[in-house]
């Protein structure tokens, strides 16, 4: 399987980070625990997160009228 993996920012994070009131983060879409744990998640593992916050497509880093 080809990866794009390093074609991604290190990172979803736009800063603007909201887990401790929520339960997925409204600026990057991903749980408190996949932000906790990113620098510890393999590659597969933050691929597939890459992929399911796209799809989704709810969190400000995706939509078009954030900041």
């Amino acid at each position: 399987m080809s990866s794009n993996l390093h074609d991604l920012p290190d990172s979803p994070c736009i800063g603007v980070c909201s887990t401790l009131f929520d339960d997925i983060c409204k600026g990057c879409g991903r749980t408190a625990m996949e932000v906790s744990n990113w620098v510890f998640l393999s590659d597969e593992e933050k691929r597939v997160i890459w992929k399911r916050i796209e799809a989704e497509g709810t969190a400000m880093r995706f939509r078009n009228d954030r900041l």
